[in-house]
């Protein structure tokens, strides 16, 4: 958004809210308050997509988050309405401004409105409206009647709807009598009132200190076996600035698990060094070892794991079709692979292991051959305890250079890895990891420190007007980044496994777990610039959207202009004619009912009380992106014992890796995921599909306009996504979402291609 259109989305904000009904508006207000709606019955099965207001089916989207049910005055007894949160179509999962509010374009559909004048003597239109909770200021959305109208895009994360009977089309601020009203889902997170603090507040132990365990029934709960020799105690995850937690939250004990963190050594490892290019051409072998190295975070040293010895591990580079060998070279004491993300490669070269590999034992080789099908920017990691190896320093990124020219010219390239490390408060050091399994399993695992290409403190030095192309790869356990360039423009080239049908502007770049984006941005003023991660985090225990703003780096732009054919060019939105080509040939199956349906899915037994008592209380409304990791304790206190993340195929009740897909190769199989709010916890997933390419075709019903080839993409809470899923690469392979815990916690399954 320019300078003019945020001072204008200001400005709106700080409209008054004028001479409503005050009387009216007060209920309205305290049945947002108090209002918990129930959650729809699904009962019947879409074939067709369908929006969150026209399709009550099982693998719809959410009615209870996307449709809002106006209800009428009592004066208007035949009057109804709905007010619809439509997706709007994007490069990106999800839709939000730079500032990380939900974007949507609401669709408002009335019936048995009467004359506007015989409702109010003087009234000449109906005028609908939102308003915040706190009624001021409001916003005039526009004249309506009985039937449908598609409204402006709203943004605000909580609000009220209101159609008043107005005297005029141009009122600046509703001052009629109301005739419908209805809040946002978001309104129903309120603060906890005195009866849940109670069911928060834990037993009280003799002399009133208060007792660690929440309920008698969970006495050692969290203990977990003695720390191994070499590993750390416990270090409990801090809570973000800003937030609190109720006592007994703060109070849990520790997961049920051994604590793990790499044995120090001493002087014996070097500190991890930063990644190197490694150009390679077809045929070349890379010897990649994977071993401990020293890190340095904010101060505090420890041991992590790199690729050899950096962090990340070196980037490699090669063209288009060319075919790469690497010997892989295990010095951990973790049994290991390496997953070559979103490549198209043999299948026994996948790194799947169980599936595709037994794990490389430690002081194990193993040799991959890398076949480079598709250009673009790829990334390997490993494919066991992914939550703990990973976040530890093992990925780096792989770049297959296209054969030919990728949309418009850019002075230069560059590759970022993003993401984040959870550190202790103070100097306690990293938070440890679970030995025998994973724990953050209910949200995953966020860091409190983000990174890029393994940096707290990246920097980049570009000329004024130089267009510099960002090949971005999210490689966090869990967070979901909302990445923009301190104002400067940006627009969207290509994403996992392609480019875009076309170029695209966008305001920030919405990238989760697993995804690969690559944008063209251009910076025009002198000066230091942010690279910023900003959203707006959802406090769990007060029903607040906080924002909250994190520098990732800085960019410093000289007063020395670069060359100007790229930048006059950035101008320009450019087509990718060999993408479009490419994707015509598949249209004829866009509008084809789903093959397969999954459904996302999360069960839980043996939480403490308290945190199942909270989780309740919670699931009154999810947010359809969950920024950050506002309820840290609860969260590690959760592990793949108590909580279990599925993916289900309704058709067969299989769950899992119980779930059976054959196919013959050349299929084409269009697949409806649905991820419905209808759980203790339901949030986000990023689902990635080994050793295939497939293309998002529509998100909520709505159908996407710009595709790109896509091998992971993000599933809101509440939503559903029709994918055209091609089957080209024979083998067995897996599915699975990439928030590490959940994978971790058995979110997955595999299909085979024959």
């Amino acid at each position: 958004m320019d300078d003019a259109g945020q001072r204008d989305r200001t400005e709106e904000k700080r409209a008054g809210a004028g001479a409503v009904d005050s009387v009216m508006l007060r209920a309205i207000a305290i049945a947002a308050l108090l209002g918990l709606a129930g959650l729809t019955a699904r009962a019947r099965q879409s074939a067709a997509p369908g929006t969150p207001c026209t399709d009550n089916g099982p693998l719809a989207p959410s009615r209870d988050l996307y449709c809002i049910e106006l209800d009428p005055v009592a004066a208007l007894p035949g009057a109804r309405g709905s007010f619809e949160l439509n997706r709007i179509p994007s490069p990106f999962g999800s839709n939000v401004t730079r500032d990380g509010a939900q974007r949507y374009a609401p669709i408002l559909r009335i019936a048995g409105l009467p004359d506007p004048g015989g409702f109010a003597p003087g009234a000449t239109v109906w005028v609908a409206w939102i308003a915040t909770p706190q009624l001021h200021p409001t916003r005039r959305l526009g004249v309506v009647g009985n039937g449908s109208a598609t409204l402006p895009a709203v943004d605000w994360p909580k609000f009220i709807v209101l159609v008043t009977a107005e005297r005029a089309a141009d009122a600046e601020e509703p001052a009629g009598r109301v005739a419908l009203r209805g809040f946002s889902a978001s309104n129903r997170k309120q603060p906890p009132d005195l009866l849940e603090f109670l069911y928060g507040t834990p037993p009280v132990r003799a002399g009133g200190a208060p007792n660690p365990v929440d309920s008698a029934g969970h006495a050692g709960h969290g203990a977990g076996a003695a720390p191994a020799s070499g590993t750390a105690p416990w270090v409990h995850p801090p809570m973000p600035p800003g937030f609190a937690m109720m006592p007994a939250e703060m109070q849990l004990p520790p997961p049920a698990v051994t604590p793990f963190l790499p044995r120090d050594p001493g002087a014996e490892i070097s500190d991890a060094r930063p990644r190197e290019l490694v150009r390679l051409r077809d045929g070349d072998t890379l010897v990649l070892t994977a071993g401990p190295v020293r890190r340095r975070l904010r101060g505090q040293s420890f041991v992590g794991y790199g690729y050899n010895g950096q962090i990340p591990g070196p980037l490699l580079s090669a063209d288009e079709g060319a075919t790469i060998h690497v010997r892989y070279q295990n010095r951990i004491p973790w049994g290991t692979t390496v997953h070559w993300h979103g490549v198209r490669l043999e299948n026994r070269f996948d790194g799947a292991e169980g599936l595709t590999q037994p794990a490389v034992p430690p002081g194990g080789d193993f040799d991959y051959d890398v076949h480079l099908r598709d250009p673009g920017i790829y990334w390997y990691h490993p494919h066991r305890r992914d939550d703990l190896l990973r976040d530890l320093g093992l990925a780096g990124n792989l770049f297959a250079r296209p054969a030919g020219q990728e949309g418009g010219p850019v002075h230069r390239e560059e590759v970022l890895l993003l993401d984040d490390f959870e550190l202790g408060d103070g100097s306690a050091g990293p938070v440890p990891f679970g030995a025998e399994r994973t724990t953050h399993a209910l949200m995953g695992r966020f860091g409190n420190v983000l990174l890029v290409n393994g940096r707290p403190d990246w920097t980049l030095d570009v000329d004024r007007s130089e267009v510099v192309r960002f090949h971005l790869t999210n490689g966090a356990n869990a967070r979901v980044f909302n990445l923009s360039f301190g104002g400067a423009w940006v627009k969207v080239v290509g994403s996992d496994v392609s480019g875009f049908e076309r170029e695209e502007w966008v305001e920030s770049v919405v990238i989760a777990p697993a995804e690969r984006y690559s944008v063209d941005v251009r910076f025009d003023e002198p000066g230091q610039l942010a690279l910023e991660n900003r959203v707006l985090a959802l406090d769990h225990t007060f029903g607040r959207f906080v924002s909250q703003v994190d520098t990732l780096g800085k960019l410093r732009v000289s007063s020395r202009a670069a060359p100007p054919g790229p930048a006059t060019a950035f101008e320009t939105l450019h087509p990718h004619p060999r993408v479009t080509e490419e994707i015509t040939r598949y249209r004829s199956h866009f509008a084809r009912a789903p093959d397969k349906t999954l459904a996302i899915r999360m069960e839980a037994e043996g939480l403490p009380f308290v945190v199942d008592r909270f989780l309740r209380f919670d699931s009154v409304y999810f947010h359809p992106v969950e920024w950050g990791g506002t309820m840290p304790m609860m969260n590690w206190n959760a592990t793949s014992k108590e909580v279990r993340w599925i993916l289900e195929e309704p058709a067969t009740g299989r769950r899992n890796m119980d779930i059976r897909w054959d196919f013959a190769r050349g299929q084409l199989l269009v697949v409806r995921i649905a991820n419905p709010r209808e759980s203790l916890h339901a949030m986000q997933h990023p689902i990635h599909f080994h050793g295939q390419r497939f293309l998002v075709l529509r998100q909520n019903g709505v159908a996407n306009t710009n595709l790109a080839w896509k091998d992971t993409f993000l599933l809101p809470a509440g939503g559903t996504a029709d994918l055209l899923l091609e089957l080209a690469n024979p083998g067995a392979w897996m599915a699975h979402c990439h928030i590490s815990e959940h994978l971790e916690s058995g979110m997955m399954f595999s299909f085979t291609v024959k």
